[in-house]
């Protein structure tokens, strides 16, 4: 009994990737992290586990029951689900002690219990930024959002990417002044569908709803208006429509898109989209969804907006903010599994220093030499045939071997082979940093 072995395995729903893989992925995850610095976000590492009654003050519905909830002792504790929550407590928290507008960054697993399926899991990264204003916060970071999205999807490099944007007050308004204002919700279910199921069923589910037929034309003819940022900015102001709510979403829009060619996004790069919603309960203004052009079927690749009030569970004070979302575990299977991306190394190693039957003080020194100069240099300490250290680092995708023999080490010099040109020169040691570079 005591020989029998345990199957090596995890849980559905979870993600380990071999060091290839791995590789790229942190790669997607530095290009994330550096933009979001380079805007001046602040790096945020909130704990993994908090206490049940400030995680799950909002949370009800489908959200509670994928939590990840148990007691240890007398305390009551659950796993994150997502990292907007942790964010409003720690602002709650910390309010006196931070300086507004407040932005913040965090690159970190979340955890819900859903059933795993294709693009789902229960152990997943998401990448946020978030801007947090003390009472109110300018129109000028709703633009400064879709700047960040076009750096970070700029780099990284998919193909062509679009930001749809939209604001909730227009469609809020929009419904209002037909007089369906409670009805919004299911509205937006339905002509969701569009794509799938087309015009005429989308008018017949509506109609389901009490929403006769001219009601229905006007709204298929709003969600389906078509042209440029400016051509549905002139569209919406057409409409006559007289609503406050409206026409403070339709100037905020059009505020939106003109700040947004100031951060110098192309006017290709992004567009109005008035079937976004997104979060019917919880943003209040500009929405964003992104797609990357020639995989549409992946849906929205990074996705937030504006929201009135985050902390409104604790504390009184009035801290709008504006975020957005990476989840980058999803993004990343599903552009794998579609071919997009490619591992293009197992190693992160640039040299592999080969001793060939010398003591090791001078290859050592020479492994020394690259890594303070930044380049990452690993040495082969088995005492093979070259043929073996060669394969090695082909197999690791290394591009360069450094190769010290007895000769090499009689005059200090190094022989360095080029793997992906076979170009081999020797030169001095102290010389091999601008043999590499």
């Amino acid at each position: 009994m005591g020989d029998k072995k345990i199957q090596p395995r995890i849980m559905p729903g979870f993600m380990e990737l071999l060091p290839p893989d791995q590789i790229l992925f942190n790669k997607m995850k530095d290009t994330i992290r550096e933009v979001y610095e380079s805007f001046g976000f602040l790096p945020l590492d909130t704990p993994v586990l908090e206490l049940s009654d400030v995680l799950l003050a909002k949370a009800g519905g489908e959200t509670e029951k994928q939590i990840y909830r148990f007691t240890k002792g007398d305390t009551d504790m659950a796993l994150r689900f997502d990292l907007t929550v942790p964010l409003a407590r720690y602002v709650a928290q910390h309010a006196g002690e931070l300086t507004f507008p407040f932005k913040r960054y965090q690159i970190s697993k979340v955890y819900r219990g859903e059933r795993p399926q294709k693009g789902r899991f229960r152990e997943f990264y998401q990448c946020d930024i978030d801007m947090i204003g003390n009472d109110e916060l300018p129109l000028i970071h709703d633009a400064e959002i879709p700047a960040v999205i076009y750096s970070i999807f700029k780099k990284l490099d998919f193909g062509k990417f679009t930001i749809r944007l939209n604001n909730r007050k227009v469609l809020n308004g929009f419904f209002d002044s037909l007089g369906l204002g409670g009805s919004i919700a299911d509205i937006l279910r339905t002509i969701d569908k569009i794509d799938k199921i087309g015009a005429e069923k989308v008018l017949a589910e509506l109609s389901d709803f009490g929403i006769d037929s001219e009601k229905g034309e006007k709204i298929l003819s709003f969600i389906t208006a078509e042209g440029t940022a400016d051509e549905k900015i002139s569209y919406l102001k057409s409409l006559g429509i007289e609503n406050d709510t409206f026409s403070e979403g339709v100037s905020e829009l059009e505020q939106v898109s003109a700040y947004m060619r100031l951060f110098g996004i192309e006017d290709s790069y992004f567009t109005i989209d008035l079937t976004i919603a997104r979060g019917l309960d919880y943003y209040t203004g500009t929405v964003y969804e992104t797609v990357l052009d020639d995989y549409k079927g992946l849906g929205s690749v990074c996705s937030g907006g504006r929201y009135d009030n985050l902390t409104g569970y604790y504390t009184k004070q009035k801290m709008p903010g504006i975020g957005i979302s990476i989840g980058l575990t999803r993004l990343f299977s599903q552009l794998r599994a579609a071919g997009i991306i490619q591992p293009e190394s197992a190693s992160v190693v640039k040299v592999l220093v080969a001793p060939l039957g010398v003591d090791l003080k001078f290859p050592l020194e020479v492994a020394d030499k690259l890594r303070s100069a930044g380049i990452s240099a690993e040495v082969y300490y088995q005492d093979k045939a070259m043929k073996h250290k060669m394969k090695y680092a082909n197999k690791m995708g290394i591009p360069y071997v450094a190769i010290i023999g007895e000769d090499e080490l009689k005059n200090g010099e190094v022989t360095v082979k080029n793997m992906l040109t076979g170009e081999q020169s020797t030169a001095a040691a102290d010389d091999i940093v601008s043999m590499i570079q």
